[in-house]
């Protein structure tokens, strides 16, 4: 056994976490254990294991946690309605905590001193990773290359892999000119061509999604089956969390359903444009509120939409492990114990649209509503007080010299 220090890094098998194993290997005499997380991305996880081999690595963990992902973390942020500056739906910021609580996990398990990162110094992903171990163990120790090394370029990363004989599937001028982060919650695009905020985003570019105007003529259907605020079935059929989001990435994706092109303001202090595809996530949005229109109490849901900014605002900057947001998670969990029910959507050409819901838990009484004759379950002179007691302050505002107008 070695009596050298551990570090868990978070690895892919790509140009970056490779040029990374053997940098942490060098710089801190240590043996790297590396931890590769399958939450959906789409890309075979496997091969990482026989390249984490070649760098010398021992210790190797593979994991599929894309069930734990969509049912610990995208759902309970659904609960919420969660949108990040009106647009955003967080499909890597929601990620991060499940990810660092692992490797923190996989530190104790192996008795590693401290966990590495490939996040850049300019980026959101640094604070996340880093917010959250120390939340999970205040006296792990945090290695982020990317601040230290004097790596600053593909080609002096590509070049250090040469140098040091690391097998890696990057070719010199044959990569996508965007960085990419993909999971079962969305696939994310930056820099390029989108480091310009009036151009375009190339057609090109998309991978879930056609276009709106290529999408078929015909709309899509489909029934979505709420239990406590989150899908359980998809036209009657129950599905795991997983499997659920997978197959409306596949339906959404087939309509041209959840494009976005952002700029959003990030934690560390600037600007930056994204592009976004959440197919899934767009659906799931629209059917929950849908769902919750007819299930909560007015205030109930007033004041989750009041609260909704700041909890995304939480996850965003990287305080999913913060005890404020678990206190506002208790909250929000317990609004939902009546969000129960169904709602019809259709998907057309980009667009999602609520055709109908239905719940046990209905505060929706016909009764009541109707502009027929109500037979006495509402007294429509009792709105006369109502009104002259809202106007009171106004009334008396205006006596007093006040203008309103």
């Amino acid at each position: 056994m070695s009596d050298k220090r551990k570090i868990v890094l978070a690895y892919s098998g790509g140009l970056d976490t490779s040029a990374i194993c053997r940098w942490l290997q060098e710089t801190y005499n240590a043996d790297v254990v590396t931890f590769t997380a399958d939450i959906g991305q789409g890309e075979e996880v496997e091969p990482a294991r026989e390249k984490a081999k070649a760098m010398g690595v021992q210790e190797i963990y593979i994991e599929d946690l894309t069930e734990d992902f969509v049912a610990n973390y995208v759902y309970p942020m659904f609960r919420a309605n969660t949108v990040y500056e009106g647009e955003y739906l967080l499909g890597t910021s929601i990620a991060r905590p499940l990810i660092t609580k692992r490797m923190v996990e996989i530190a104790r398990e192996t008795g590693s001193s401290a966990v590495a990162h490939g996040a850049t110094g300019k980026g959101n992903d640094q604070v996340r990773f880093e917010l959250g171990a120390y939340a999970l163990d205040p006296d792990i120790q945090v290695i982020a290359p990317w601040r230290e090394w004097d790596l600053n370029s593909r080609e002096a990363l590509m070049d250090f892999c040469q140098k040091h004989q690391i097998p890696v599937d990057y070719k010199r001028g044959g990569k996508s000119p965007y960085s990419m982060d993909a999971n079962l919650l969305h696939i994310s695009y930056e820099g390029g061509g989108l480091e310009d905020p009036a151009k375009p985003a190339d057609e090109g570019m998309w991978r879930w999604t056609v276009a709106p105007e290529d999408a078929p003529d015909q709309p899509l259907e489909i029934e979505l089956t709420y239990e406590r605020g989150d899908p359980v079935a998809l036209d009657g059929k129950p599905l795991t969390p997983g499997a659920m989001l997978a197959e409306l990435n596949r339906l959404g994706g087939m309509h041209g359903v959840g494009r976005s092109d952002i700029v959003e303001n990030r934690f560390v202090g600037m600007k930056s444009r994204g592009c976004y595809e959440t197919p899934g996530g767009t659906i799931l949005l629209k059917g929950h509120r849908a769902m919750e229109s007819l299930t909560l109490d007015r205030e109930v849901g007033h004041l989750k939409d009041e609260l909704m900014p700041r909890y995304a605002q939480m996850i965003y900057n990287g305080y999913w492990w913060a005890p404020e947001r678990k206190a506002l998670q208790a909250l929000i969990d317990e609004s939902q114990v009546p969000v129960n029910g169904s709602v019809v959507l259709k998907l057309y050409k980009g667009s999602v649209c609520v055709v109908g819901r239905s719940s046990i838990d209905s505060l929706y009484d016909a009764d009541v509503v109707t502009f027929e004759d109500d037979q006495g379950a509402y007294d429509q002179k009792d709105a006369a007080g109502f009104i002259k007691l809202n106007a009171l302050r106004l009334r008396l505002g205006v006596k007093r010299g006040r203008d309103y107008s």
